[in-house]
């Protein structure tokens, strides 16, 4: 299975240029064989909106317009995509990714972990638990951005027999070394495949860094930027390394499996209620 991921710039409250954009560069990378592309993190809309008000009009629901126009597309060639946007509930507006096929939408995520930042600032707390979604190729979990910094997202979705983690990113200034370090790190923490897409350009005063990267289940990196201009990335994809968590490194005197060597009773400070407050949260 062949992964691209387009790193490119986003027009914030754009929506029908912004998709325009995603379809041609769709087109563009099933000419080169690519059975799943991946974009970032409100690829559709943009990211830094001032308010709850000014971002509500750009929200749609999922399934809604876009995700029937994609999957149409999808259908067209035979291809499935990862974009992100913003999802209007009933039960409030999420910072989303959503994972479509030629059959439709296959899974969607709402963002978990909220940092005080763009439209996150004012978006509802991911509300839904983290999953893991059958792709004929593959086993594939999405995340979003500031999850990344939180490797417990990662370990569940590992836990649930991920092959694949997607992560549409919106990385600014600040965001290096998360982009240079911490997607190797799960990728080889969890003995899994990690594709983290992030956009480029300027917003509201805030640069977005790029750095895009897909890695491979020892941590290796398969695919980077290297720069901070529009960039596809491509990387080859073999579940079954995934799948495979023992490293025999030399047989009977070093062998590893980062799963089977957990012991779990001794974590459980990490799920206690914490009592912090978020900044600027309530």
């Amino acid at each position: 299975m062949i992964i691209a991921g387009v790193q490119m710039n986003v027009t914030l409250m754009e929506k029908t240029q912004n998709l325009h954009r995603i379809t041609e560069k769709m087109h563009e990378t099933a000419a080169e064989g690519a059975e799943l592309t991946v974009f970032p993190e409100c690829a559709l809309t943009g990211y830094c909106f001032d308010s709850l008000t000014e971002a509500i009009p750009f929200a749609e629901t999922i399934p809604g317009p876009t995700t029937k126009q994609l999957q149409q597309v999808c259908r067209e060639l035979n291809q499935a995509v990862v974009i992100g946007m913003l999802e209007q509930a009933p039960d409030g507006v999420f910072n989303s990714a959503v994972l479509i096929t030629r059959e439709g939408v296959l899974g969607s995520y709402r963002k978990i972990h909220l940092p005080y930042l763009g439209v996150d600032r004012f978006a509802t707390p991911g509300d839904r638990a983290f999953a893991v979604y059958e792709h004929p190729s593959a086993r594939i979990g999405l995340n979003i951005c500031y999850d990344s910094a939180f490797p417990e997202s990662s370990r569940v979705m590992t836990l649930q027999c991920a092959d694949l983690i997607i992560l549409p990113t919106n990385w600014p200034s600040g965001a290096e070394c998360v982009a240079e370090h911490a997607i190797n790190t799960r990728a080889m923490e969890n003995g899994i495949f990690y594709c983290a897409i992030n956009r480029v350009g300027e917003e509201r005063g805030f640069r977005f860094i790029g750095k895009s990267r897909i890695c491979g289940p020892a941590g290796e990196t398969l695919a980077t930027s290297v720069g901070t201009e529009e960039e596809i990335l491509y990387a080859t994809f073999d579940p079954t390394r995934a799948r495979n968590k023992r490293v025999d490194r030399v047989p009977d005197k070093h062998v590893i499996d980062r799963l089977a060597d957990r012991r779990p009773e001794m974590y459980g400070l990490i799920v206690e209620p914490h009592g912090l407050k978020p900044p600027h949260r309530g």
